[in-house]
């Protein structure tokens, strides 16, 4: 081989092997980065005393309860005369008030924005726009035993009986109301508590609640028909009925695009009473020997024009009309018919 192929090859390899070193030595000199964790934040430490704030948004009519308020620091600089501060503040009396000025989550409530049981205003403060407050009397037993209170929801059954001259009356109860809030019992719009804090039942004779002027005037009819009981609603029931009326289309949701709105929407949709499509029992389905359908009209319950039953309103089914004159009674099986002399049989 020629010696100039062969320095020109040596010298390549040595330039190659210095190349290799060079390149070595500044990947082994350059350490790793090393991750480290960030410091946390420090806690702002809010340099004031602590005010009565809203957990949650309180609407107009918002009766409220310890879950509604809670205290939190505020700044010294920002604090207004108006505000419940934590010092001077006794929460206790601030249960059962009413919101009179709505007040957002997370924003201080002040002195104007509540109404106190007493104060003049109190009730209409507590309603809805557009609603009225009904009383109706109960009693012990058609009241849950007291174990109702301001703020619940119920639903109101009316029981009556409907006489006639075939036989005996016929009992019926039905569901005529629902989803109705109850604003006060007696003259109380809160809750009675005892020494150590806990909750006191007892009996009231009136019951105050929320309606819609057309349902207010249902109420008022009702009290002269019969016995109004009430009936506990669970929590829970206001939501599976909105999902009801929603699946059904008789409640909107809207477009979607404004959660808010739409959230809005649908807690004022859960909480309004409503009344028609009741549901119903009469005597026969808790007792055999009762009656199912309307007694036979007498001469003081007269059908009236075009024939229609006076109680068609509560769903019941109404009972045949009598034959006038002489009838034959036959008898197939333990089915009874009445046919009028000169019928066919």
């Amino acid at each position: 081989m020629d010696s100039r192929k062969v320095m020109m090859l040596v010298g390549a390899l040595l330039v190659a092997a210095v190349t290799a070193f060079a390149a070595r030595s500044l990947i082994a000199g350059a350490a790793a980065p090393q991750a480290q964790a960030a410091a946390a934040p420090a806690p702002v430490v809010i340099d004031g005393p602590e005010v009565l704030v809203a957990t949650r948004a309180l609407p107009v009519g918002t009766i409220l309860d310890a879950t509604a308020l809670k205290f939190q620091p505020w700044p010294k600089e920002l604090v207004e005369n108006a505000y419940f501060q934590k010092d001077a503040t006794d929460m206790s009396k601030l249960l059962g008030t009413v919101v009179r000025l709505p007040v957002t989550a997370g924003q201080p409530v002040t002195q104007g924005q509540l109404v106190k049981p007493g104060d003049r205003g109190f009730l209409a403060a507590a309603l809805g726009p557009g609603m009225r407050a009904v009383t109706v009397p109960v009693s012990a037993q058609t009241s849950v035993a007291g174990f109702i209170f301001p703020g619940d929801h119920i639903d109101l059954l009316l029981t009556q009986s409907v006489g006639g001259n075939d036989g005996p009356a016929l009992k019926a109860t039905e569901t005529v109301v629902r989803n109705l809030r109850v604003l006060a019992t007696d003259q109380r719009t809160g809750s009675n508590k005892d020494e150590g804090g806990n909750t006191v039942v007892q009996t009231f004779s009136n019951v105050t609640v929320e309606a819609t002027p057309r349902i207010a005037e249902q109420i008022a009819v009702a009290q002269t028909i019969g016995t109004l009981s009430l009936s506990l609603r669970s929590i829970a029931d206001n939501a599976s009925e909105l999902e009801q009326a929603i699946a059904s289309g008789a409640v909107s949701v809207g477009d979607g695009k404004d959660p808010k709105a739409e959230k809005a929407m649908l807690a004022a949709a859960s909480a309004m009473p409503q009344a028609g499509n009741s549901t119903y029992v009469v005597g026969a389905d808790v007792s055999r020997f009762q009656r199912r359908s309307v007694p036979a009209m007498t001469d003081n319950n007269v059908a009236p024009a075009g024939g229609a039953s006076p109680n068609a309103g509560m769903g019941i089914p109404a009972a045949p009309a009598k034959p006038a004159g002489p009838v034959v009674r036959i008898a197939r099986g333990n089915n009874v018919t009445e046919v009028p002399v000169g019928g066919k049989f």
